[in-house]
């Protein structure tokens, strides 16, 4: 449970569960996890009748950001097999749309304090890692995901 204090959590503890995937029969968990938020348009309107020589400000539509995941490669091709029933449009296996939620864990890794859940969210691209035979970094796979709203909760 978050709670109030005075140093903040670190973030290098996190979990990432996609749809009804077991977050603790995860293969491999991701590396990164970067663009979690959301924004609200604001328009400006005046009307031309109006005795004030400034707009009203008029709250328009939510967004949620794309949200981008990192994974280091271990043969499991299930992200890139997800991209692949949205890119065919198949919706035959329930793999288009799903719920991903992200976890930030205290220090004990044992308890969530914060949760992100982005619903019905859907791949909009994937990203194989470089490959350089003159390096000795990890290969990594990188995966964008597009939601229709996002919620955030205390665990």
């Amino acid at each position: 449970m978050a709670e109030p204090r005075e140093f903040p959590y670190p973030n290098f503890a996190f979990r990432v569960k996609i749809g009804n995937d077991d977050e603790n029969a995860i293969l491999a968990g991701f590396q990164e996890v970067s663009g979690l938020g959301a924004e609200v348009a604001v328009s400006e309107y005046r009307a031309g009748n109006s005795k004030e020589n400034v707009p009203q400000k008029v709250m328009g539509l939510g967004k949620t950001a794309d949200v981008t995941l990192k994974r280091g490669v271990i043969g499991a091709i299930n992200l890139f097999e997800w991209t692949k029933a949205v890119r065919d449009g198949d919706r035959s296996q329930d793999q288009y749309f799903k719920t991903v939620v992200i976890k930030l864990m205290a220090e004990d890794r044992s308890t969530a304090v914060l949760e992100w859940k982005l619903l019905n969210a859907r791949p909009m691209k994937y990203t194989a890692p470089a490959l350089n035979g003159k390096s000795s970094d990890v290969a990594v796979e990188e995966l964008v995901l597009s939601a229709e709203n996002i919620q955030m909760t205390a665990a």
